[in-house]
């Protein structure tokens, strides 16, 4: 399912060496967003429980994706819940840290602390 991956792959060899012409280079040029995907939607299909399945209306297009939950058991049994996601652009890049209730203590605590400090360095 890693088509984005193996197109960047592809799209190497089809297109020899890198060139250092601008064009090429914005053409080229992955989000942090779809680099982290790559990795996220590996992992995702890896552990997703049978009861769940995942499509990909467009497999270069890994931000958007259509996610169907069938449960095989409890009050829900043989319902069909139907969920599409899209990943915003700025994915892990803006409002995902909770400096109010952080799994790295002392990480949180030097960014409140140097917070000031860090935008002019």
């Amino acid at each position: 399912m890693l088509t984005l991956a193996s197109k960047l792959k592809r799209d190497d060899g089809v297109r020899g060496p890198r060139t250092s012409t601008p064009a090429s280079d914005s053409t080229r040029r992955v989000s942090v967003r779809d680099k982290l995907l790559v990795k996220e939607v590996a992992e995702l299909e890896a552990n997703l429980p049978c009861t769940c399945k995942v499509n990909f209306p467009d497999p270069n297009k890994l931000h958007y994706f259509q996610l169907t939950v069938i449960p095989d058991e409890g009050y829900y049994q043989g319902g069909k819940f139907q969920f599409e996601i899209e990943v915003p652009d700025a994915y892990n890049m803006v409002d995902l840290l909770n400096f109010d209730d952080p799994l790295n203590i002392e990480a949180a605590e030097h960014h409140l602390r140097d917070k000031v400090s860090q935008w002019f360095i």
